[in-house]
């Protein structure tokens, strides 16, 4: 058996209290809508702001299993409604997320209401929509009516092939094709003009040695160098005569219009294009004198952000700090020197084109509760930068007590090409709780709701599974996309959850030690069949004794806890043989139906299965029993079982199923009673990750996120089960902590059976010295006789 100790603690030292009170900042319940009520402990799911939407309701027609996002282009299609004799040109786009939607359908809309000289016809296509057929065969049908495609981030391989199939076909026809960062095929496919990027990774470039020379000199990322380029060569190649020059120019203005993202600036985009490239405007407008160009309105490529600030971004903490702390502090509410602060990773596009509601909403919600935050962006796909600048002091200390990113993408490449070494040394360097919430790029509300799977497979690959590598834990949905306008727009009672979580781990690195409250869980494992406090390949009593002396060494009250494992063994369960239904277990606390059913909002959806409470599990017959013992501020506590002991898995296929009224009630015991800081799962493995819900992306309604709600969770897992461990830590959103398993040899034979082999051996050995054969023979014989082997033999 195994023993662990130092590493179950690791995680309390660095990770949020309750206690935080709400006064809503004036200048952000200006723009969330009216404030929030007192936030307490028995919060419930009222939203805070009125934009924020509850969990939808309205059915979906799909597969049980989620399908992709449907589709919904008719919200993504302009037309004039009075051209005129304007020639009208038209724009194809298809973009990985929504947030452009707003800002192209409105600048579209400024065109053709303002302009003298053309009108715009634009229709969008979000990329995972290219994956159903009927939308990619209209997709087709545009394009081949289209003068203008423009696309950005494709970096799904088979959709961008499939983009890549319909557009090089009819490349030479367009008037112009421009594609932002995306894979090499889809940009090749770049035509401004003279301006090409047919030769793009097939030879050197001077943009590549560009590149290459801004890392050598001040190790500038790829994203860094590109923004950088992108700054400096239109006023350059501005002054230089040439066709292709010009054209160069254009597509790097472009790219600039297409990064501010703002109406104006796409305005600004779209106008250029036609009048200098679109054939059947350049005709109309000869003799005439062109719109003059205006340079595009950028916010930095990565600073300090806040939605009220009123000097929008800032460059450096310090700067952020003496607005923040001095002016904004005060007025919301808050206690700088005292507050726990959240860093929150943003992407610039959606402060670029105001669809930022979803990052205000729990900005606004972190700081009703008395929680600092700095918000930080990047013009690029690299947040590596950004953290190491905005997230420490002018001495280089930490000011964050928690991470979250917003993005939902890895740190470093975004769903494009990862560097998940240089993610984690930044990661580590900050040594925070980094927390990489989800917003739902590909699937609307109600496909995501309606979904027994949750998130679909794409959206898991690289909001997921790519930011776990990084170093992420708890993958929660917080925000979406709203179908007519695209823009995104939060979830209330997920917003709700990821403030909770995000300020308790908060305050596990703010908390003095003596005061914090652990609570130790251990299990029957296996379920049907084990002892109580057993797990797989961990003797748990032994290392819950390691964990303890830890715990005390570093400061934590343990009040009289014994550190002998019999001890806390026969503390716990008063049985070395105690199973789950056992008389002989240590009851912790009894809890009357009318507490269970005040505490725990969702205990009348138990009843369906199991009746009303206490029920027959972990009941006295009156009162829910929890079972465990507490010593000073740390409690050892026993999971209840599944319920259905003669087939435990049950609930994991059973569509209606529920845990039992003693289960739930286990677990509020240990948020709202316990009043627990974080609870530490003692090895491999209970049953919490595996109760009915989504498989990935849970909802409110998935009984994983339901018990556990708002507790951070540290999980030990044998290192042989990874499988099993990446679902505890996406369905019970659990950090967690590998342990070795026992090392184990060949156990060969012994005593004496070895001795009767090597006779055996020296035997067969013999060749010239036969003379020794009787003595070995005689040994043999004696030996066997010793092994009893003659009464195996008479027994044959």
């Amino acid at each position: 058996m195994v023993k662990f100790s130092a590493a179950a603690i690791a995680f309390l030292a660095i990770g949020a209290t309750s206690a935080w009170q709400i006064q809503t900042p004036a200048k952000l319940a200006a723009r969330t809508g009216p404030a929030t009520t007192p936030f307490t402990r028995r919060r419930t799911n009222v939203a805070p702001m009125s934009m924020v939407i509850s969990d939808p309701t309205k059915p979906v027609t799909m597969g049980g299993g989620g399908g992709y996002t449907a589709t919904n282009t008719a919200s993504r299609r302009v037309t004039p409604e009075d051209p005129g004799d304007r020639p009208t040109y038209k724009v194809v786009y298809v973009v990985l997320e929504s947030q452009y939607q707003s800002s192209m359908t409105a600048a579209v809309k400024r065109i053709n209401a303002g302009s003298k000289n053309m009108s715009v016809e634009c229709v969008g296509y979000l990329l995972e929509e290219l994956r159903n057929e009927d939308a990619y065969e209209q997709f087709k049908a545009d394009m081949a009516e289209a003068n203008v495609f423009i696309g950005s981030l494709i970096f799904v391989q088979e959709l961008a092939e499939k983009v890549t199939d319909v557009v090089a076909p009819l490349r030479d026809d367009l008037d112009a094709c421009l594609v932002f960062p995306s894979m090499p095929e889809v940009m090749r496919l770049n035509k401004v003009g003279s301006f090409t990027m047919k030769n793009l990774g097939q030879s050197k470039s001077v943009v590549a040695d560009f590149m290459k020379s801004k890392k050598k000199e001040d190790g500038s990322s790829f994203e860094e160098g590109m923004l950088k380029l992108l700054r400096t060569l239109p006023k350059v190649l501005k002054f230089l005569p040439s066709d292709k020059a010009a054209d160069a120019r254009s597509f790097m203005m472009s790219f600039q219009y297409w990064l501010g993202g703002s109406p104006e600036n796409i305005e600004s985009m779209l106008t250029m294009l036609g009048q200098d490239y679109v054939e059947k405007v350049k005709v109309t407008m000869a003799g005439k004198e062109k719109v003059e160009a205006v340079e595009p309105v950028l916010l930095p490529d990565k600073a300090i952000w806040h939605p009220v600030a009123p000097s929008i971004v800032f460059d450096s903490p310090g700067q952020y700090s003496e607005w923040y702390d001095k002016e904004h502090c005060p007025e919301a509410g808050i206690d700088p020197k005292t507050a726990p602060t959240i860093g929150l990773i943003l992407q610039k596009s959606h402060i670029n084109t105001k669809d930022d509601t979803h990052y205000v909403s729990l900005i606004s919600e972190l700081e009703s509760r008395g929680s600092r935050v700095v918000c930080i962006y990047s013009g690029g796909l690299d947040f590596s930068g950004p953290v190491d600048e905005y997230f420490y002091n002018a001495a280089g200390k930490p000011i964050v007590d928690t991470v979250i990113n917003l993005t939902g993408f890895a740190l470093v490449g975004g769903p494009a090409s990862q560097d998940h070494k240089k993610a984690a040394a930044v990661l580590k360097k900050l040594n925070r709780p980094y927390i990489c919430a989800v917003p739902l790029v590909f699937q609307s509300f109600e496909e995501w709701q309606s979904s027994e799977l949750g998130l679909h497979p794409i959206q898991v690959a690289l909001q997921v599974s790519l930011p776990e590598i990084d170093g992420a834990i708890e993958p929660i949905i917080y925000a979406g996309r709203e179908g007519a306008t695209g823009r995104s727009v939060p979830l209330a009672d997920r917003v709700q959850l990821l403030a909770d979580r995000a300020l308790k781990w908060s305050n596990l690195r703010i908390k003095e030690n003596k005061d914090k409250k652990i609570a130790v869980t251990i299990f029957s494992f296996p379920p049907d069949k084990g002892n109580v406090g057993t797990a797989a390949y961990l003797d748990v009593f032994d290392s819950i004794s390691a964990v303890l002396k830890k715990l005390k060494a570093e400061g934590y009250d343990v009040g009289d806890a014994p550190f002998v494992k019999e001890e806390i063994m026969d503390s716990v369960l008063n049985d070395p043989e105690a199973r789950i239904s056992s008389p002989e277990l240590n009851v912790a606390y009894r809890m009357s139906t009318n507490e269970y059913y005040d505490l725990t909002p969702y205990a009348t959806d138990l009843e369906e299965n199991w009746g009303p409470a206490p029920g027959n599990l972990n009941s006295d017959g009156q009162n829910l029993v929890v079972y465990g013992k507490q010593f000073g501020n740390i409690f050892i506590g026993v999971q209840p079982s599944f319920g259905y002991e003669g087939d435990p898995m049950r609930l994991l296929f059973a569509k209606s199923a529920s845990p039992h009224h003693g289960f739930a009630a286990y677990y509020t015991y240990l948020e709202k009673i316990f009043n627990a800081d974080a609870v530490l799962h003692f090895g491999t493995h209970g049953s919490l990750e595996f109760m009915p819900g989504k498989q990935v992306g849970m909802s409110g309604t998935c009984y994983p996120d339901r018990l556990i709600n708002s507790l951070p969770s540290a999980y030990l897992y044998a290192a042989n089960n990874p499988s099993e461990a990446t679902i505890a830590k996406r369905r019970s959103y659990s950090a967690t902590v590998s342990y070795l398993t026992p090392p184990a040899e060949n156990a060969g034979l012994y005593k004496g059976l070895k001795e009767l082999k090597e006779l055996i051996s020296s035997y067969q050995g013999l060749r010239e010295n036969e003379g020794r054969g009787p003595a070995i023979v005689n040994s043999i014989v004696s030996t066997a006789w010793t092994c009893n082997l003659d009464k195996v033999n008479q027994a044959d």
